[in-house]
């Protein structure tokens, strides 16, 4: 595997849920693949679980990482070719990429969307800049439009939780405060469409996810029909897609309570807004797989670096 990009990259999901499990059972097992490689974690947004959770999967594969806050660290970086730089940008993404390339063997990137321009956020300029110009792997680690780590993370998450053969699971909108992106919803319905699982996403109207991106999936705009029955309950918020990173409803009565879960796991990438997105009670039930989740975000992690550092291996890089 070159790149870890999107949901897309995994042939076999259960053949990688299977190796994730393996690994979580013995983190440190691998630990000499990583011995006098580094990771570069490059970092345009805010982070915890990712930054955390990516440095310590490297760390368990014996990697050097280097860490990098790149909006508050770095020079202003120029992603547009054949501009003028007499403006607040001091180095263009083709020396920066080159450089960094010198630096570290595989390149982890965040980079969250404007929410403003779709036709730009949907290019995912800064991603992509990087896949282009750098020479070496590079690692999604939260894009404009996909989340594949978090997305891989919950894939793995439900398969140690679920006690059916097909369990029914539900993408449930949440409301929030602010306009949040559509990318972890993005990735985690790319993943279950790869799972054998009952699937639908209820949201309220004007805030159905993009089509090419949920493709024939049953979209249901009451939830307590939809939640009915379901065996997990993923909550997200993000805007509207239509309306372009827009907030269209702001009141709560799409919060998930104990009266709408039911008996269902509950899940959450996390950071989660208490008493706006969930209630207390469901997210200190036992019935509450948010750590879980943050904690298998560690082996989602160094599953795709694994995978990275074999295919060096192989080709004697």
């Amino acid at each position: 595997m070159k790149n870890y990009i999107s949901i897309q990259d995994i042939t076999d999901i259960y053949s990688w849920i299977k190796e994730a499990k393996k690994i979580k059972e013995n983190p440190l097992k691998n630990k000499k693949l990583g011995k006098n490689k580094t990771l570069g974690l490059l970092f345009f947004n805010p982070s915890l679980r990712t930054r955390l959770s990516t440095q310590k999967a490297a760390l368990n594969l014996g990697m050097n990482t280097i860490v990098m806050n790149v909006s508050e660290d770095a020079w202003g970086i120029e992603f547009e070719n054949g501009t003028i730089m007499n403006g607040t940008t001091a180095e263009h993404i083709k020396e920066a990429a080159a450089v960094v390339s010198q630096y570290c063997d595989v390149i982890a990137v965040r980079a969250f969307p404007t929410l403003k321009d779709k036709e730009k956020d949907e290019r995912e300029q800064v991603l992509n800049a990087f896949i282009k110009y750098a020479s070496v792997p590079i690692v999604n680690m939260e894009s404009a439009t996909s989340h594949p780590l978090q997305g891989l993370t919950d894939a793995i998450t439900i398969a140690e939780n679920s006690s059916k053969k097909r369990p029914k699971v539900v993408l449930s909108w949440a409301p929030h405060v602010k306009a949040l992106p559509h990318a972890v919803a993005n990735s985690f319905v790319e993943a279950m469409q790869k799972m054998d699982v009952e699937f639908v996403i209820t949201n309220p109207e004007g805030y159905n996810l993009n089509s090419e991106i949920t493709k024939n999936i049953p979209i249901i705009h009451d939830q307590k029909v939809a939640l009915e029955n379901a065996d997990f309950v993923y909550a997200k918020n993000w805007s509207s897609y239509d309306s372009y990173g827009q907030i269209l409803k702001t009141d709560l009565d799409w919060m998930v309570t104990e009266n709408n879960i039911g008996e269902a796991k509950f899940m959450h990438c996390l950071p989660v807004r208490r008493n706006v997105v969930v209630e207390d009670a469901v997210l200190d039930s036992e019935n509450s797989l948010v750590i879980q989740q943050a904690n298998n975000r560690t082996f989602a992690a160094q599953l795709v670096l694994k995978k990275i550092l074999e295919m060096q291996i192989q080709q004697g890089v």
